[in-house]
């Protein structure tokens, strides 16, 4: 079998007598979508928190290319090839579409912020965000400010901003938050097509899209995975329709 480009190995967190995050052990393949799925205050944010960097594990590990990344930080895990888009936009909302790429491109380069100002006249980190924004079908709207842009649009933008990084793995926290029912299938071909580049870990309450997309799904309550599977075998079991599906799953 192939070597997972992501994975977590028994990771734990507790906040007092929770178990935020209880043993969890997961992996990503290459060329894959694997969805992680659960009710609210299952712990999916808290797992991503430990996978991306913002917070740290009680026990366990984080690997990325086989490569232990459990100390680093969340900026040398984007430069390491982790791209990340968010459950809550973190745009810079005042600048252009462009600038917003083009920070996500000197991030992938390790420059400082204070560099920006240079970075904007850099013709390959120009040429590099322009890449990422044409891949999302924003290229035309490269010089639009970024408050101006649909909610859609602002979601295809984060994704923009993670290819900027040239990511190894993508990790994706409810792309589909907020959109109606004709942004959710832009997306969901979106990424369909992005898991060509690199696999996607994915949390997402759409579960249309979910099981329009997702190879395999881990369902994750009180901290636990309580099943892995395709999702025909999601569907089909018990313990997952009682836990969150429900019976006409």
């Amino acid at each position: 079998m192939t070597d997972p480009v992501l994975a977590t190995h028994n990771i734990s967190k507790q906040f007092g007598a929770l178990k935020a995050s209880d043993d969890i052990s997961l992996t990503l393949r290459p060329g894959e979508i694997h969805a992680i799925i659960g009710p609210n205050g299952a712990g999916k944010s808290t797992l991503i928190a430990q996978i991306c960097g913002t917070l740290a594990p009680d026990s366990g590990r984080v690997e990325l290319m086989g490569r232990d990344v459990t100390a680093l930080t969340t900026r040398a895990r984007a430069q390491a090839g982790l791209g990340r888009t968010f459950q809550i936009s973190a745009l810079a909302m005042e600048d252009t579409v462009l600038q917003n790429a083009l920070l996500g491109a000197l991030g992938a380069r390790g420059g400082a912020f204070a560099m920006f100002r240079r970075a904007l006249s850099d013709t390959n980190l120009r040429d590099v965000a322009m890449m990422a924004l044409e891949r999302v079908g924003l290229a035309d709207e490269a010089s639009m400010r970024t408050s101006d842009l649909s909610h859609g649009q602002r979601r295809q933008l984060e994704v923009a901003i993670a290819l900027t990084l040239n990511p190894k793995a993508f990790v994706m926290d409810e792309p589909m938050a907020g959109m109606g029912a004709e942004g959710s299938a832009k997306m969901t071909g979106l990424l369909d097509e992005l898991r060509k580049e690199a696999p996607i870990l994915l949390v997402e309450h759409d579960m249309d899209a979910v099981f329009a997309l997702a190879d395999r799904l881990s369902v994750l309550v009180y901290g636990r995975i309580i099943a892995t599977g395709s999702v025909s075998e999601i569907r089909a079991n018990k313990d997952v329709q009682q836990a969150y599906l429900g019976e006409d799953a």
